[in-house]
């Protein structure tokens, strides 16, 4: 019965589990764990390395079968429908998300919910393209949120964290589907760093990894086109994502863990040989990659302007507390939405990420780099690792009380909470 993470870095032991099938079978179980006085959490695929999905009630498995209800360039999904299949299915109708992150695993509800964004300084997260949401509420009624009907609730619900009620349907704004062109190259960091700006001006999607110890950082610009090549072929493919991304990665881990000296050697190489491609494929091929070796992850959204300073900061931090890391440090950019509790509401947005492999430490090189981002009123990924309590994040988001009080009004006994959602936004309103 123990419920953990992806990275494993998050175990709790639910009361029971239940999966549903339908709307009903979730309105079931939101009416059994009132009568038990028990809590349910949605609990999607477990990608979040917070605690935010983490059940210890009832672990409720939402809806996930069936195929996206299209109208025009609307799709209706069920929410705990994963990305991956998601993306493919859209494909089959002529339409696509244009915008995603670079892992496909995610449910569609638990994507939304933690606020998943991608990179591109024209593009918004996925949030910003729901235009309707299906949810169970936690008095057992069904609701459904659009501009027309519970426009507070859609407001507010497109990141609602897993606090206001068990989301089953979305629906998203899609956009005919399209293909990428991806050119992935290793350049000096002081010359990525310096011209960052004109490049995401000039490119669709830009984003960079900087390997800690090295002068190098690893490109990946992606632009829409009608192009059909060059393409990858299947050992290409298997090479870069499989061979490099994977099992050479999980091995050049394991040797920085045990021979930190080398660390900076290592990661050298590998800057340079997982940056070297270029080719055409079906945008969500080209946003999304497999992630095998397991990690934990910190990410912070800072203004856009703020760049230059978060990397400064974050590049000594991992001087002085990331002497054997070998996963890059990633950086992207997204632009302003409206969606209160998203890292992008209301400012254009830089994102710096750092990783550890999921058998190393992380506590001292995670809080030097959010002891950065704070200053700068980082606001961290809801689903990625960080310390932040209610009272410090209601001044980083101007509708942050707001939000608590539709959580209030919604679910006054908590019945969809946690430990974890209790810290981030208070446990009474």
């Amino acid at each position: 019965m123990t419920w953990r993470n992806w990275a494993g870095n998050q175990r709790t032991t639910p009361t029971r589990r239940v999966v549903a099938r339908t709307t009903e079978d979730v309105v079931a179980a939101v009416k059994e764990a009132a009568r038990d006085g028990l809590r349910v959490k949605a609990t999607g695929s477990g990608h979040s390395f917070t605690g935010i999905g983490a059940p210890d009630g009832i672990a409720l498995a939402v809806p996930s079968q069936g195929v996206p209800e299209v109208r025009g360039m609307l799709a209706t999904v069920p929410a705990g429908m994963t990305i991956r299949a998601l993306n493919a299915a859209l494909w089959e109708q002529g339409l696509a998300l244009p915008n995603l992150g670079d892992i496909d695993a995610q449910t569609v509800a638990g994507a939304v919910a933690t606020g998943t964004h991608g990179t591109g300084a024209a593009h918004t997260g996925i949030a910003a393209r729901i235009r309707e949401l299906a949810m169970v509420l936690a008095d057992g009624s069904v609701v459904t949120a659009s501009a027309a009907e519970h426009p507070e609730i859609l407001h507010h619900a497109r990141v609602g964290l897993g606090a206001l009620g068990v989301v089953t349907a979305v629906t998203l704004e899609c956009v005919p589907a399209f293909a990428l062109h991806a050119t992935e190259s290793a350049l000096p960091l002081a010359e990525v760093l310096a011209g960052f700006d004109e490049l995401a001006a000039q490119h669709d999607h830009v984003e960079f990894y900087w390997f800690p110890h090295t002068d190098v950082a690893a490109t990946k610009i992606n632009d829409r086109t009608t192009a059909t090549g060059p393409t990858r072929g299947r050992i290409g493919a298997w090479v870069g994502d499989e061979l490099l991304g994977n099992g050479a990665f999980e091995l050049v881990c394991r040797a920085g863990a045990v021979v930190p000296s080398a660390v900076p050697t290592l990661n050298r190489v590998m800057a340079g040989q997982m940056a070297n491609a270029e080719y055409v494929d079906r945008s969500y091929r080209v946003f999304t990659s497999p992630r095998r070796v397991r990690f934990k992850e910190m990410e912070y959204a800072v203004p856009r302007a703020a760049l230059g300073e978060a990397f400064a900061g974050l590049r000594a931090a991992a001087e002085r507390h990331g002497a054997d890391v070998t996963f890059p440090v990633e950086v992207r950019v997204a632009a302003a939405d409206d969606v209160p509790l998203s890292t992008a509401s209301g400012r254009d947005s830089a994102y710096l990420a750092v990783h550890v492999h999921h058998t190393r430490p992380h506590e001292a090189y995670f809080a030097a780099v959010e002891s950065v981002m704070t200053a700068l009123d980082g606001r961290p990924h809801w689903g990625k690792l960080h310390t932040r309590t209610a009272a410090g994040l209601a001044a980083s988001y101007p509708e942050f009380a707001d939000f608590v009080a539709l959580r209030d009004r919604l679910d006054p006994e908590r019945r969809f909470g946690n430990a974890h959602l209790e810290r981030i936004l208070g446990a009474s309103g």
